[in-house]
């Protein structure tokens, strides 16, 4: 045969046998299987599937009582979600003996969610490894000991840690979202319930990698969750559980690690999300969006919530080399839309976990690479601590002008929050252990609430008990 003719047919015979081939295979398959498209929601089939939980759970009670000391830290970042303590107890700069001393310290399942305090008691959601259950736990400020806890049975595997939320809480209700995206809600003085939703089951939603990271929020008597699913938003009445609206998603965003956190523009109280795929503002008075943008997203793990910058700007950075961005809020024919002011490089100011404070018109972050950096509302970098001062992904605080800040190992530190250059001030290990304390940090009556993988510790970082 001529041999361009046979290479001519190649083609054709290689063809047919890929049919062939394909008719055999699909022939051969058991009866029943047919070939279905992947869409969007089916990794939640598992779940869905799942006998369901019962978030009216049980209840004990403990012999803690409330502590009879005054502020609150009423919420992840605190009374006004910048992570800045406002008390008027004064805070030591130097330790005596070295160290600041522990008050007291209560064993918790593996995790990261960090504590909420409000009129002497602590909330803290934990996860109970034998019982097999999320737990809801009040304890004294005082002490530490538990004045109750409620819990239901959720099967969870150890995933890099379990819990990672802070609780919200008032003098009327608080309100937690577990591991799986369970939210309850639960007078926040007896600890009675009040409801409960399965984001999963009620609103399609995808649990994110490593479990929920989204703090929940009360505001206005509403609780306020992004589930990120068949509603990109919600906000439920803490009194009756009924859900006052639900925003619409209609770019399919799924749930990210990050907070929502309310902003007021142009006299108007809107509620802002970092969700998978950008970020959006949502209307407070009936949950419609009000503006959104997909120029910011990070690739593996959107954590840090967004920084509300004056009136206007929003910062926002992440890890997994997404670096930052600032954005201003501006009118433009009639809409509201999110213009870049400037974007940041990663090796230049980024956060894998932590979210940065703004305090006094700079931002203080700690980079991917472990260094303390200060910027200015500009993006200029005025000074980083160095190589030989790295503080990984622990969490941090600013109070009485010093920033306080825990490293992976439970080491704490003291530097002045000045834009003017790195000056540290203190530095001390306050977990005997300190295995992965990057739980965020509350900060009340001049007791520093902190937690590693399996404690939460409660130090005295009063001046009058270093003088």
């Amino acid at each position: 045969m001529d041999q361009r003719l046979v290479l001519k047919l190649i083609p054709a015979i290689t063809a047919v046998a890929a049919v062939a081939v394909l008719v055999h295979w699909l022939a051969a398959r058991p009866a029943g299987r047919d070939l279905q498209p992947r869409l969007p929601g089916q990794d939640n089939v598992k779940a869905l599937e799942a006998p369901a939980v019962d978030l009216r759970g049980a209840f004990a009670t403990g012999p803690g009582r409330p502590a009879d000391l005054p502020g609150s830290w009423p919420r992840f970042r605190g009374e006004r979600f910048d992570a800045v303590g406002r008390d008027s107890v004064p805070l030591a700069r130097r330790w005596r003996a070295g160290a600041p001393a522990r008050l007291w310290s209560v064993e918790l399942g593996e995790g990261y969610g960090g504590p909420a305090v409000l009129g002497g008691r602590v909330y803290v959601l934990d996860y109970d490894q034998q019982r097999k259950a999320d737990a809801l736990r009040c304890l004294s400020l005082a002490d530490g000991r538990e004045i109750w806890r409620h819990s239901y049975e959720i099967e969870i595997s150890r995933n890099h840690g379990i819990t990672r939320t802070v609780p919200a809480v008032t003098e009327r209700w608080v309100v937690s979202l577990g591991p799986k995206c369970h939210v309850i809600c639960l007078d926040s003085t007896t600890g009675s319930f009040k409801w409960g939703i399965d984001l999963v089951r009620q609103y399609r939603t995808t649990v994110p990698p490593w479990y929920a990271g989204q703090c929940p929020l009360i505001d206005d008597g509403k609780a306020i969750i992004a589930p990120a699913g068949e509603a990109l938003m919600i906000a439920v009445d803490c009194e009756t559980g009924n859900v006052v609206w639900t925003t619409p998603n209609p770019r399919g965003w799924e749930m990210t690690h990050s907070s929502v956190v309310p902003m007021m523009f142009q006299g108007k109280r809107t509620y802002v999300y970092c969700g998978s795929g950008g970020v959006v503002g949502v209307s407070a008075e009936d949950g419609s969006i009000v503006w959104d943008t997909t120029a910011w997203k990070v690739s593996m793990a959107n954590v840090p919530t967004p920084i509300v910058v004056g009136d206007d700007r929003l910062f926002l950075c992440g890890g997994y080399g997404a670096g930052a961005m600032m954005l201003r809020l501006e009118e433009s024919a009639g809409k509201i839309v999110a213009n870049e002011l400037f974007r940041l490089k990663p090796e230049v100011f980024g956060a894998e976990q932590q979210t940065p404070v703004l305090y006094q018109n700079h931002i203080y972050g700690v980079i991917p690479n472990g260094q303390l950096v200060c910027i200015d509302l500009e993006g200029t970098v005025r000074w980083t601590s160095g190589p030989k001062n790295r503080y990984g992904l622990g969490p941090y605080i600013v109070a009485d002008g010093m920033l306080i800040l825990m490293n992976d190992h439970g080491v704490l530190s003291l530097v002045e929050a000045t834009e003017k250059a790195f000056q540290p001030l203190a530095s001390a290990k306050v977990f005997e252990d300190g295995h992965e304390a990057w739980g965020p940090l509350a900060l009340v009556a001049g007791r520093l609430l902190a937690r590693d993988m399996n404690h939460l510790i409660c130090v005295d970082l009063r001046k009058a008990s270093h003088e």
